[in-house]
């Protein structure tokens, strides 16, 4: 299947297509659903090229996406990606669009000349963690992450 599928870098009037695609990966992260403020979100990010996101759509709708936000690694003193949100939607999986939205992470890092690919996910989360394996990526075992909520 994808063989035929094409990469696509997301403009601001992709906004709405990718935001309902958004909005499905925060409900497998136990958020509410919210299209409205998921496709405000995208449209916000997109429009102020605070990130750069890559889907993959066929005829009818958008199948993956994944954003990605640049930032500074301070220890290697350069640029790293932080690769914050990845999701296919349920019906697409396992015919190789993750890989390819995971690949072509790696080829915009390469370009831009980032060190590193940073990314997490839920400990349960087994089929991202043998596909991110599979790829070559390593599982931290010197930090761990901490979070503080504010609001």
């Amino acid at each position: 299947m994808s063989d035929d599928l094409q990469i696509k870098i997301a403009q601001p009037d992709d906004f709405e297509k990718i935001g309902e695609v958004f909005d499905l990966y925060r409900q497998f992260y136990k958020k509410e659903s919210n299209v409205e403020a998921c496709k405000n979100y995208i449209k916000e990010r997109l429009s102020n090229n605070e990130a750069q996101i890559f889907y993959i759509e066929n005829e009818k709708e958008c199948m993956g996406m994944t954003q990605l936000y640049t930032t500074f690694d301070s220890l290697e003193l350069s640029k790293k990606i932080i690769l914050y949100d990845l999701y296919v939607r349920s019906e697409y999986r396992n015919k190789g669009i993750g890989r390819m939205l995971m690949n072509a992470t790696k080829s915009f890092a390469e370009e831009k000349g980032v060190t590193s690919v940073e990314l997490s996910t839920a400990i349960t989360n087994k089929n991202a963690q043998s596909l991110y394996e599979s790829l070559n990526y390593q599982r931290d075992t010197e930090y761990y992450d901490y979070y503080l909520q504010i609001k």
